[in-house]
């Protein structure tokens, strides 16, 4: 933590040793203007004290030279001002051509930046950088959570745009509706003349563009100044040349040609009310699209009841520490993580997994931040705060995976980076032609006006961020956490989904699944032989005492344990001896098998289970089946896949005969048994492209980031979860048909947003030049090209948000 202005702090690479350590202070001391060099080892981590700013960079190229390079840092921004995909493009080429930047990847829907590079950058610099260019920028703190704040712009919009309709209206219904209605506008000049009704509109439209249009000229000129046009320039150009034109028709009309003396103040003031009216309209359903992570950060309260000096105290959330224990009430949201200490009672953990059935919780067992207490009091001990918690790092994942782009968005990219440019040129081709065959400059500047109204690269902006963005939250809300936005596009073309097996197809632990007896009743039997077994620590004797206690049977003490290696144990339990074992230690005890025992034993090792056979008093009384039970939704996990057109692998290192028991349970097409992770990497490579791996353990991380896609299963193990792109919260393989599923709508949906956001631009941008008019069509008015390029945005916003209902 630094506690000093000057302090600072580098992520160090390639440490192993104490040597290490001392060479890298060397090197940091040895630099003019860095202090106190301390470096940990366990962290990674060097801190030290700058005398001056510039020493940074020095301390950056010092590590390097010692062997020791500092790793690149990630910083966000919170950027305003972005309203197309030009915007886009102009921030990204401005960050990524600052030395020591790696990459810079901008989210229009989202409002940031997300870029990667050296520590010798500072963050605040990025930030000038972006703001230099005419997009104000802010560095977004470490610790919080941010959503650019839609609902803000959509009020502002909405006062901006009801403001300009109040103004607009009055100069519409007096030239449109003199058109519509001859005798209207013969009453409006007999009562006002028509020069003073020319300076009422005037006036009135003057008020609109200098209020609430001033927006665009406020960000469009200076881009448009600094040869970087964009959206804004083009609806300030437009708006502009058709007030220009009709103040000189007001106020000097001899300038003009006297067959061109008209007004066009309806239609600059309507461009700028519609185009309001789209923003608008566009914020609104973009704070939409932000809601899924919204509630997410929105599900930890603000305080809890903890212990404190004996008493049971009400504090803010943000002084909780690990070791607190906290006191939850009926019906309240849990704080943060922690393990339960007292009480017992279920949990509503749907905002995790997606799924509405409480758990039963009892001490010991974890609970989660944001999940919500049912009727019981319980208490917990906290385990984790802050940006450690669960909640937290589901919402860095949404987060990190919104701002992704995708594979398809560089089409884009490499298309909205000449748009802004190539329809202004062609705005000035359509002027000079019209001028050349009809020679009416009215008729010219309208057209002109026309083609940079129309024109959307708002829509080509919003196409794929506003799609991942919503695709995304929609698959938190599922439990379904993309770690990594691309794995969308990866995940949708996949065409094999190959499975661990142990603890992702099964439970991963052993359990006792069926019990034969001869002579003495099964529960009887159960009980002696679990009352036995209590002495072990095998996972196979876990299992049969579990399913005693499970059943609620007492279990006697046992005496005069002992096991034998490989084949069981014996004891004496209520003045019975027992024998607990394989087939081999029944025979080499010497007793006798009982046939239909063994013939039953023989069929559950057939399908992949282990037999436990127990003698009492030298009689073959029971057996045991012991399995790894397949999860209740696996065999519908494998069904749906199938259904989706997708085949199915299973790899595991267990033996061949018990994974093509349950492969054959589960309607796997191929099963692959007793390999090495190593022998998983090989699996995977024969599977070819468009593969999906799910595994939930330290030995499927390989696997998983050798796949293309990797799903890890969110009750396994960190090392897994690190490895995959996706990650299933629960422990529900289901999960893996939901995250292909909604990888399909997501890229359908894109490619509808750009085939509209396209397809509207090619189609219309000629009809606004006049390419209808040869043909008997009429000349396009620049307030239905403004209408148009509003709706246009809105319609991709609106389609990328159906995606809320995905399933």
């Amino acid at each position: 933590m630094k506690h000093h202005p000057n302090d600072a702090e580098l992520t160090v690479s390639g440490m192993s040793c104490a040597s290490c350590v001392t060479r890298v202070e060397k090197a940091l001391a040895a630099v003019p203007g860095v202090e106190e060099p301390r470096v940990n080892l366990a962290t990674g981590r060097a801190h030290f004290r700058l005398a001056a700013p510039e020493a940074l960079p020095r301390a950056v190229e010092a590590l390097a030279s010692a062997g020791y390079p500092a790793e690149p840092l990630e910083t966000r921004l919170s950027i305003e001002g972005m309203s197309c995909a030009s915007c886009v493009g102009r921030v990204e080429k401005a960050l990524a051509a600052l030395p020591g930047v790696d990459s810079a990847q901008v989210n229009l829907a989202t409002a940031s930046a997300t870029i990667r590079h050296s520590p010798a950058v500072a963050p605040q610099a990025l930030a000038d950088t972006v703001t230099a260019k005419g997009y104000p920028a802010q560095v977004q703190a470490e610790a919080g959570h941010h959503m650019h704040d839609h609902g803000g712009d959509a009020a502002a919009l909405k006062r901006n745009f009801l403001i300009a309709l109040a103004l607009t209206l009055p100069v519409f219904v007096a030239e449109m509706g003199g058109h519509a209605f001859p005798a209207f506008h013969h009453w409006l000049h007999m009562a006002l003349g028509q020069r003073t009704l020319w300076v009422l509109e005037f006036l009135l439209t003057t008020a609109v563009l200098a209020g609430p249009g001033r927006m665009f000229f406020r960000i469009g000129f200076p881009a448009l100044m600094r040869r970087a046009p964009e959206m804004n320039s083009l609806v300030a150009l437009g708006a502009s040349a058709a007030w220009l034109y009709s103040t000189v028709a007001t106020f000097a009309p001899g300038v003009l040609p006297p067959d061109s003396v008209h007004v066009y103040f309806e239609a600059a003031a309507v461009i700028v009310t519609l185009i309001l009216l789209g923003r608008w309209l566009e914020a609104r359903a973009k704070g939409q699209a932000g809601d899924a992570i919204r509630r997410l950060i929105e599900l930890a309260p603000d305080s809890a009841h903890v212990e404190r000096g004996g008493q049971i105290v009400e504090v803010p959330v943000a002084e909780l520490r690990p070791g607190d224990i906290v006191h939850l009430r009926p019906g309240e949201r849990v704080a943060v993580d922690g393990v339960l200490t007292e009480g017992s009672g279920a949990v509503d953990e749907s905002m995790l997994t997606g799924e509405p059935v409480p758990v039963a919780k009892q001490p010991g067992d974890p609970v989660t931040g944001g999940t919500v207490n049912g009727n019981a009091a319980l208490a917990y001990r906290v385990t984790a705060t802050g940006g450690d918690t669960v909640l937290a790092r589901i919402i860095r994942m949404v987060e990190d995976a919104q701002a992704t782009k995708l594979p398809v968005q560089a089409l884009v990219d490499r298309i909205t980076a000449v748009f802004v440019p190539l329809v202004m040129g062609l705005a000035l081709l359509t002027f000079v032609l019209w001028m050349i065959f009809t020679g009416a400059l009215g008729q010219a500047l309208v057209a002109a006006i026309s083609v940079l109204i129309i024109a959307c690269p708002c829509a080509m902006g919003l196409a794929v961020p506003v799609s991942i963005m919503v695709g995304t939250g929609r698959g938190a809300e599922l439990g379904v956490l993309f770690r990594r936005g691309d794995a969308l596009q990866r995940l949708a073309e996949a065409r094999i989904v190959g499975f661990d097996k142990t603890g992702t197809l099964t439970q991963g632990a052993p359990a006792l699944t069926a019990i034969e007896a001869e002579d003495i009743g099964p529960l009887d039997a159960l009980r002696l032989a679990a009352a036995a077994e209590s002495r072990s620590e095998h996972p196979l004797a876990a299992a049969i005492v579990g399913a005693a206690r499970d059943k609620g049977l007492d279990l006697p003490p046992a005496e005069a344990v002992a096991a034998n290696a490989g084949r069981g144990l014996s004891a004496r339990v209520e003045g019975r001896a027992l024998l607990i074992g394989n087939a081999a230690a029944l025979a080499e005890a010497g007793i006798p098998a009982a046939p239909a025992l063994i013939a039953a034993a023989e069929g559950w090792a057939a399908n992949g289970a282990t037999p436990v056979h127990l003698a009492v008093d030298g009689r073959h009384a029971a057996a045991m089946a012991l399995a790894d039970p397949i999860r209740p939704e696996a065999a519908q996990t494998v069904a749906e896949l199938h259904a989706l057109g997708l085949q199915t692998e299973m790899i595991s290192g267990d033996v061949q005969a018990t994974a093509e028991a349950v492969g054959r349970k589960l309607g796997i097409d191929r099963v692959t048994a007793g390999v090495l992770p190593e022998g998983k990497l090989a699996a995977i490579r024969e599977m070819g492209p468009g593969t999906v791996f799910v595994g939930d353990g330290i030995n499927d991380a390989p696997a998983l980031a050798a796949a293309e896609t990797g799903i890890a299963i969110g009750t396994g193990t960190d090392v897994a979860i690190e490895s995959a792109e996706v990650v299933l919260v629960g422990g529900d393989p289901m999960g893996v048909a939901r995250a292909i599923r909604l990888s399909r709508s997501v890229m359908r949906n894109i490619r509808q947003n750009l085939f509209w956001a396209f397809g509207y631009n090619v189609a219309l941008i000629p009809v606004a030049m006049g390419a209808l008019v040869p043909f008997g069509g009429p000349q396009m008015s620049p307030m239905l090209g403004a209408g148009a390029m509003a709706l246009s945005s809105v319609f991709v916003v609106s389609n990328a948000l159906r995606l809320r209902r995905a399933a």
